[in-house]
């Protein structure tokens, strides 16, 4: 047991290595009104698309008017787009701030905020203080909580696996159940500390700050209610797994000889039911332990990705490949290698060198499908902190299979001495790096995700404040494309931001390289009487420069200009 504790020590101790701290895993991709636009009125409602659906983090949503007060009602999630109802602002011309916290699909925290101006932009709104990022100790007690549930369920994989199957007859078995009752306990402690420490990733308040009603709100949501089944699944395991592996296999049956004819197997009744039940035990225990491991892909990336049904398989054959390959290799190193028989280990090892071979490619095969739906695009894995983090644990797991490898052909030649614990000392030591970054990697946008969040969030076609001595004109261009149908829609102010009413409309587009004349678009003024709508044609690709000018009075006339880029 010393040696595991130390195992465990070391791996917990490898996770104060560099690492990027825990970062969102969606990104808001749009909103209405478009982020950095300029509107005519305020808007009845906000929105905001994310790259994956979303859950608001209650009291962590806002919109902000120009003079500070909050406007918003409660945000509601339709897929991926989050709706925020907006009540009328008392001054309502200026920028807008949209303040968010939410919690991704795979349950991390998201924040941020977008900005909108109605009539024309003012000085920014300041953020609410509760957009501050996750505290640093929940971003160091996160990747650590699941640190020690890889390394719960490698413990209770790798001993449950020698005891059913490889474990010698003269060899105790109270240290593997040790370890495998270690792992269960473990794997309870990592999903109680991920429970815990679930509302402050949405509050971005410290660790130690949770209350009675958040806790109550994390068990009953979706995230809550797959680690509370984790729970009893563990539990039931614990009373299912440990007496199975307390005693080895019996291999024969009570006969009796009935008169002088042939051995007859007498079972008695009482005795049947338990036989019944020793055999759909395994069953069972196979049953549970997959439904147990199928609850890590379904707080995480895999549920987010694009066809989640292969990437949660994919995550549950990944995790019972590592556990079998690395918890054996645990076993191996703990208890087997020194004390065991030459002979005994020399029909050991060649299963084991079989098993951990069929392991490995499961690993691998699982592995490259999640690589290839997480990463997006080959250039992510130089471009992204996933990516050249997952280049790193791909080396290391390289270097353990090259040792892996060598302990097999000495293996074959029936070596099982010092070399082979050595090349098992080194997988064990190199694995456990490989369990550290995979906690890491779970905390870092998926490279198809941080290829989304470098494109800036922009609003459709072109949208500008334009002003003169006379007015303030405000105008959006959708969607600035080659040809007849773009539709413009503008907004009149006075220089102080008040409604004005225009007498006449006239805009005119004039390709300037090469150089054409001005030619007039049509537009015609709205009842409101401070605003007009019309159409844009763009013949050619290039610069124009697009012309207002605007009769407010009998004698008050003024023209403002601004360019647009259309096409190549």
């Amino acid at each position: 047991m010393t040696r595991v504790m130390l195992f465990l020590f070391v791996l917990l101790a490898s996770l104060t290595l560099p690492a990027s701290p825990a970062s969102a895993h969606a990104a808001p991709v749009g909103a209405t009104p478009a982020p950095g636009s300029v509107i005519g009125a305020s808007p009845a409602e906000v929105t905001v698309t994310f790259s994956e659906p979303v859950t608001p983090v209650e009291g962590r949503v806002q919109v902000i008017a120009p003079n500070g007060d909050r406007i918003s009602g409660k945000a509601v999630v339709e897929g991926t787009t989050m709706r925020i109802p907006v009540r009328q602002a008392d001054k309502p011309l200026g920028t807008y701030l949209i303040s968010f916290r939410v919690i991704s699909a795979d349950s991390h925290p998201v924040g941020g905020a977008i900005s909108f101006s109605v009539g024309a932009p003012s000085e920014r709104p300041e953020a609410p203080s509760e957009t501050i990022g996750t505290h640093p100790s929940v971003e160091v007690a996160v990747p650590v909580f699941k640190t020690i549930g890889y390394a719960g369920i490698t413990l209770i994989a790798g001993p449950a696996m020698f005891l059913a199957f490889l474990w010698p007859r003269r060899r105790s078995r109270s240290g593997a159940l040790k370890t495998v009752r270690v792992g269960l306990a473990l794997t309870a402690f990592a999903t109680l500390g991920a429970i815990a420490s679930y509302p402050q990733q949405g509050s971005g308040a410290p660790l130690w700050q949770v209350s009675a009603q958040e806790l109550t709100e994390t068990v009953t949501s979706e995230f809550g209610l797959l680690l509370v089944g984790r729970l009893a699944i563990l539990g039931v395991l614990a009373g299912l797994l440990l007496p199975m592996l307390s005693r080895a296999p019996r291999t024969a049956r009570a006969r009796v000889l009935v008169g002088a004819g042939a051995p007859v197997e007498v079972v008695p009744a009482d005795q049947k039911t338990k036989t019944t039940f020793s055999r759909t035990r395994p069953y069972a225990v196979l049953a549970l332990s997959a439904a147990g491991l199928a609850t890590w892909p379904l707080t995480g990336h895999a549920v987010a990705a694009p066809m989640s049904g292969i990437t949660v398989t994919a995550g549950v054959v990944h995790m019972a490949a590592m556990a079998v390959w690395i918890g054996g290799l645990v076993t191996l190193a703990v208890f087997l290698l020194r004390g065991t028989h030459p002979r005994v280990l020399g029909v050991v090892l060649p299963v084991w060198s079989r098993w951990a071979a069929i392991a490995v490619l499961w690993l691998v095969f699982a592995g490259a499908i999640q690589a290839v739906v997480q990463m997006g695009k080959v250039s992510a894995l130089w471009e992204t902190g996933y990516g050249q983090l997952l280049i790193a644990k791909l080396g290391v797991t390289a270097a353990v299979l090259g040792a892996a490898a060598f302990a097999r052909r000495m293996v074959v030649a029936g070596a099982a001495g010092a070399g082979v614990r050595r090349a098992v000392g080194i997988e064990v030591a190199a694995s456990v790096v490989i369990l550290a970054l995979s906690s890491v990697l779970v905390q870092v946008d998926p490279g198809r995700i941080a290829a989304t969040k470098e494109k800036p969030i922009t609003g459709q076609g072109f949208s500008e404040t334009l002003t003169s001595d006379l007015y303030a004109v405000q105008f959006n261009i959708y969607p600035v494309e080659l040809g007849e149908y773009n539709t413009i829609h503008a907004f009149l102010y006075t220089p102080d931001g008040g409604p004005l009413r225009a007498e006449e409309w006239q805009v005119t587009a004039r390709l300037t390289d090469p150089a054409l004349e001005a030619v007039a678009q049509p537009i015609a003024g709205l009842p409101t009487g401070n605003q007009a709508l019309g159409s844009m044609s763009f013949p050619l690709p290039g610069t124009y420069e697009i012309t207002f000018t605007i009769r407010t009075t009998e004698i008050d006339r003024a023209s403002v200009k601004t360019s647009v880029t259309v096409g190549g």
